[in-house]
């Protein structure tokens, strides 16, 4: 059975620093969301307030009407994903008093809880589980690179984005879905602690993994699932941008992952990277196209992400990028991604 979660957002919900729960209100193998708590978007359904779909998921105030409201609830998530990973003042207040009704916390953040002596007191004399995502494997647990990426024989399609928080778990979680309904078996590599979340099997936390490692957890991720899973085609979930200041990520998917084919995503609106002037701005499609190409992959299409824009702008900016491109140019969230899947070589 799957466990009840409440997810805490900080009153974030509507900003990309909540991509977790975003991920989780669009569905999740692993847990069956209750609720989120967001005191600012209260008495609203959470899918209505993300993307105008309605799924029965209630926004509410506060961890005490989620208890008054349910039954039974076994773990708060803490659904954001904040710069440096570390948890608000008003995270640990949620955490501490969600620990002292019996609830247990799933935390994806870097800044680990079962480390903080307090909550973790606070934990056992309660009895109830905290589950750090992010924690670190140790080295024994850990897999170097090996080279049997290339026995691999399907195609291992990348989905890489301009920037963070694009939706690239997302994207790949919807050509995931569409495979299904045409009878083909794909597998999404997780990277990240939402794919964690949502269920996923297959992958590792990216982000919490020693360098020296990387491409070896990588690889041992994609050639398990080939082995075990027999799928007709692996996606790897992306991390950050090629050219990202604060944390580049990408080439390891190409390289030591050997994706030879690359979705890549692109906010139109956004300028900067992490929307911080100081980190510079976000160069052109073409110019990042032109890297990834460099290194023997091929972007087979580009996906718009809307946010910001209009109806207007943004079919303006999908035929100027399909007329300057070459390619398809999608926008999936309001057409779906067919046309993705038609553009995968060797199925």
């Amino acid at each position: 059975m799957k466990k009840k979660i409440v997810i805490a957002t900080d009153n974030l919900l509507l900003t990309d620093y909540a991509k977790t729960a975003h991920g989780l209100i669009r569905g999740t193998k692993r847990f069956e969301v209750l609720a989120i708590i967001d005191e600012k978007n209260k008495n609203t359904d959470a899918g209505e307030t993300l993307d105008g779909t309605y799924r029965n998921i209630p926004v509410i105030a506060s961890i005490d009407e989620a208890i008054k409201t349910f039954d039974t609830i076994d773990y708060l998530v803490i659904g954001v994903a904040t710069i440096g990973g570390v948890l608000s003042n008003t995270l640990l207040n949620i955490i501490s008093e969600a620990i002292t009704k019996g609830i247990g916390i799933v935390n994806g953040l870097h800044d680990q809880l079962n480390e903080r002596e307090e909550i973790a007191l606070l934990a056992e004399a309660a009895q109830v589980e905290l589950i750090d995502i992010r924690k670190p494997k140790s080295i024994k647990e850990m897999h170097f690179w090996t080279g049997d990426i290339f026995k691999v024989d399907i195609p291992i399609i990348a989905f890489l984005a301009m920037d963070c928080a694009m939706g690239k778990r997302t994207l790949a979680t919807l050509v995931v879905e569409e495979c299904l309904k045409k009878n083909m078996r794909a597998e999404m590599i997780y990277t990240g602690q939402t794919g964690w979340m949502q269920g996923n099997k297959y992958g590792f936390i990216f982000d919490s993994t020693l360098n020296d490692f990387v491409s070896g957890e990588l690889e041992h991720s994609i050639v398990t699932c080939w082995k075990e899973e027999k799928p007709d085609l692996i996606l790897l979930e992306g991390q950050s941008s090629l050219r990202n200041p604060s944390g580049p990520c990408g080439l390891e998917f190409i390289i030591s992952g050997n994706a030879k084919q690359i979705v890549l995503i692109h906010s139109p609106k956004k300028k900067y990277y992490d929307d911080i002037l100081k980190w510079g701005e976000i160069p052109s499609v073409e110019s990042e196209i032109e890297i990834i190409e460099k290194f023997g992959s091929t972007v087979i299409a580009l996906a718009l992400n809307t946010s910001g824009l209009t109806k207007s702008e943004a079919i303006y900016h999908q035929a100027r990028y399909k007329e300057s491109l070459g390619i398809p140019v999608v926008m999936p969230l309001e057409e779906g991604v067919t046309n993705i899947i038609s553009e995968i070589k060797g199925l």
